[in-house]
């Protein structure tokens, strides 16, 4: 991964970060472009970042992880809400990191409730994650991975002017699963 001059995350990135973090017992879910292809069981487009989903109690111990890989953030959303995890540490709950080959995480963090349900830990109106939403998988050249459903992915691509990619992302998406 080091040394190329690379500004997209490609499947090797996402297959190498997925599995660094798993292995760290860091469970994520890919949403986002990435998580759309998985869906897809394809990729269909560069994606210039991994957009993932993670719990706040492992924020701290991703960050120190992919400090080690060269990841220093980048900036914290707007929409971000400082919370204390289980360690008792302030974090961020919806932040950017990028290493130094411009490959960027863009990452939220969430909380499950005591049914299971992820509730966004970032300012998210009321949104509720259900069970359901989260157990969906998909592939990436070959490596089955936690994404959200494909019903939330058109859920989290509404509420602004999408970009043509996304656009596309959006069609390929509800002609696959025959989504409204």
């Amino acid at each position: 991964m080091r040394g190329r001059e690379v500004e997209m995350f490609h499947t090797e990135d996402v297959i190498h970060m997925y599995q660094l973090l798993e292995t760290a017992g860091i469970p994520i879910w890919l949403t986002g472009g990435w998580g759309i292809d998985a869906l897809l069981g394809e990729q269909t487009r560069p994606h210039k970042d991994l957009d993932v989903i993670m719990l706040v109690d492992d924020v701290a111990r991703m960050r120190e992880l992919l400090d080690l890989e060269g990841y220093n953030l980048k900036e914290v959303w707007s929409e971000n809400r400082w919370t204390v995890d289980a360690r008792g540490a302030e974090t961020a709950t919806a932040f950017v990191l990028r290493d130094a080959d411009g490959r960027e995480i863009d990452a939220h963090a969430l909380r499950l409730d005591e049914d299971g349900n992820g509730l966004p830990a970032w300012d998210a109106e009321g949104c509720v994650l259900t069970q359901q939403d989260l157990t969906d998988e998909g592939v990436i050249a070959g490596l089955t991975v936690r994404c959200f459903s494909p019903e939330m992915q058109v859920i989290f691509h509404t509420g602004y002017d999408l970009p043509e990619v996304q656009l596309l992302d959006m069609a390929r998406l509800r002609a696959r699963f025959n989504l409204e």
